[in-house]
């Protein structure tokens, strides 16, 4: 769920982010060798594993506490946690920097509200699945190049597949939810790297998530009212807003401040097949064979419009 690109790169040079600052040199390993390239590389991979397996958890909570209540403990929890730790500074900053985490801290609320909606109704690998259509589709018409549309037919024609042929396997409601979440994981990620490049640390990620929870607050108490305050209901709203919200979310603003932009997106194109085996392993959410191939014709379908672009920025530059 969960980037910082060159303001010189078109909005579709990634699945899921219109500008990223590429900090190894459009690609290139600077000296100090591997390691320290792999480094962001395996910030990004852990953030998706811890996202996704909290997302599992909450499916599990969600029976107690509602999927808006979920929600609600996960990014009040985050909050609190984040402001405890950052301490982040209330002065010195304009009103575009303020905008700019408004903005942030709306489209993080809307994204895990409308994603944990899906997650209610449709298997976890599935809703992310859907989910990450809309940054692919961002990239794809951002582009305009044909074969780019050829990666847009692959990825629909995964999305056919999981509907069963006909969408009649899929709740029709939850499949709308987890759509609308991937358009808000665009947003959420291009503003993420504005606010990266707005504040220090982790400062601004802790002030949207005191946005996000202050947005989400009155739909969670208004579904599961006293729920929320259950002990034991607590502890698991904590463990997800952990597994699922401020570590994956610090790491993600730690790595997207050194990764190039294609090497972010496709490593968030693995978030389905990340989501699909949390989903076994902790809801029992088997996959059938069609279910893998359709998931895997998706992340072909990121991975491929995502390196269709890169190499044609890399031909533009050395044609200029």
């Amino acid at each position: 769920m969960n980037d910082q690109r060159s303001a010189a790169e078109p909005a579709a040079a990634a699945v899921a982010v219109p500008e990223a600052v590429s900090a190894l040199d459009g690609g290139r390993v600077r000296p100090g060798g591997r390691r320290a390239a792999l480094a962001p590389v395996a910030l990004v991979v852990a953030g998706g594993l811890s996202v996704q397996f909290g997302s599992a958890v909450a499916a599990l909570l969600m029976p107690r506490a509602g999927a808006l209540g979920v929600v609600t403990l996960r990014l009040v929890v985050a909050a609190v946690v984040l402001l405890v730790v950052c301490r982040p500074k209330l002065r010195g900053h304009s009103r575009a920097d303020w905008g700019t985490v408004l903005a942030f801290g709306i489209a993080m609320g809307a994204m895990n509200m409308l994603f944990y909606q899906a997650l209610d109704r449709i298997p976890l690998g599935v809703a992310v699945t859907l989910e990450v259509l809309g940054p692919l589709a961002l990239s794809v018409i951002a582009s305009r190049r044909l074969i780019n549309f050829v990666w847009a037919g692959l990825a629909l024609g995964g999305v056919f597949l999981l509907g069963g042929g006909g969408f009649d396997r899929l709740d029709p409601l939850g499949a709308a939810f987890a759509l609308g979440a991937g358009a808000m994981w665009a947003t959420y990620i291009v503003f993420s790297a504005r606010t990266g490049r707005r504040f220090p640390q982790a400062d601004g990620l802790a002030l949207a998530m005191v946005v996000a929870a202050v947005l989400s607050l009155p739909l969670g108490i208004l579904e599961s009212g006293a729920k929320l305050a259950v002990p034991s209901t607590v502890a698991m709203g904590a463990a997800v807003a952990l597994m699922s919200s401020v570590l994956p979310y610090t790491l993600e603003l730690m790595a997207l401040r050194r990764l190039p932009a294609h090497t972010f997106a496709v490593l968030m194109s693995l978030e389905p097949a990340i989501a699909a085996t949390a989903g076994f392993l902790i809801l029992d959410q088997a996959l059938t064979a069609t279910d893998a191939l359709a998931i895997a014709l998706v992340i072909g379908a990121s991975m491929g419009a995502v390196r269709s672009q890169v190499g044609a920025g890399r031909r533009t530059k050395a044609n200029s």
